[in-house]
């Protein structure tokens, strides 16, 4: 952390600090040159609650309501992304002096370390510094063209992804957080949700994932991880609450098959409730 002469503590935030000084010791490096309305970060307090599932629809949510989206996969050591696309065998492209995302449909484009492997079972053994600049790269050496959003994937807890991504973005909307329904997944995802608070980025809300499932052979519902655990939170702590998304075999199935579930327009309430979700943020976000 910094330090200010005057004894003040620095918060790292060097943009729009009322208090710079001939003495300030920050050497935080400068926000990538990117051309993006909204970053959005995604993030959770532990792994398992469907975070990824979330990220990959929630991106091709929006671009299916016209908006250009890029989608970062951030979670270096378990890159899972590709998989969920269908794009596992692409490679990165060099135009130029500029590495071409992968393309998935005329308005979303995406990146993930999974892309630069030289086989799927190759394991990433990273420190932190290689991190930071695998991200930098990610940012600035990649031709995302304009953008409305770039949605942010990041891998549990809050470690080196999610302070490089917070220093190198620029135009970070905020972050959201992924929980599922029980006890033990709201406590981690409320330190996920201090997290953010703590470094100044905005908490754009808390969204439930596998919130009940509507059984395939009864058609009642069942809250295998208990209800509205995520909507609780989103109370006690005083930020929005983006909704909630069912547990869904058909979703499970497409994020295997490599078929993003949101492409399944039709008469779903799953589909609805990821639009919804969507919707919600935009909302969040324009407030």
């Amino acid at each position: 952390m910094a330090n200010q002469p005057d004894g003040q503590d620095c918060n790292g935030q060097c943009e729009g600090c009322t208090s710079k000084t001939e003495g300030c010791d920050s050497n935080l490096p400068k926000k990538a040159d990117i051309d993006v309305k909204h970053v959005v970060l995604v993030l959770s307090g532990k792994g398992g609650v469907g975070k990824s599932t979330v990220s990959v629809n929630l991106a091709y949510a929006l671009s299916n309501h016209g908006f250009k989206t890029g989608l970062m996969d951030l979670d270096i050591h378990g890159p899972s992304i590709p998989k969920m696309l269908g794009l596992e065998d692409h490679k990165l492209q060099v135009m130029g002096e500029k590495i071409q995302p992968v393309g998935v449909t005329g308005s979303l484009s995406v990146i993930s370390m999974a892309f630069l492997l030289p086989e799927r079972s190759t394991p990433v053994i990273w420190r932190g510094p290689m991190k930071m600049a695998a991200i930098g790269q990610f940012l600035s050496d990649v031709n995302w063209g304009p953008l409305d959003f770039l949605v942010v994937d990041l891998p549990p807890g809050t470690g080196d992804e999610a302070l490089s991504i917070i220093q190198l973005a620029p135009n970070i909307a905020g972050a959201i957080i992924v929980t599922t329904p029980q006890d033990v997944a709201i406590l981690d995802s409320s330190k996920a949700l201090k997290f953010v608070e703590q470094i100044g980025i905005r908490p754009l809300g808390i969204i439930e994932n596998m919130s009940g499932m509507v059984c395939p052979h009864c058609r009642e519902s069942i809250d295998l991880f208990g209800k509205d655990g995520g909507a609780k939170a989103a109370e006690d702590f005083k930020v929005p609450f983006l909704g909630s998304i069912p547990l869904d075999i058909d979703m499970r199935k497409a994020g295997d098959e490599g078929k993003p579930f949101i492409i399944r327009r039709g008469d779903n309430p799953t589909w609805a409730a990821v639009d919804a979700v969507m919707e919600k943020l935009i909302d969040v976000i324009e407030s």
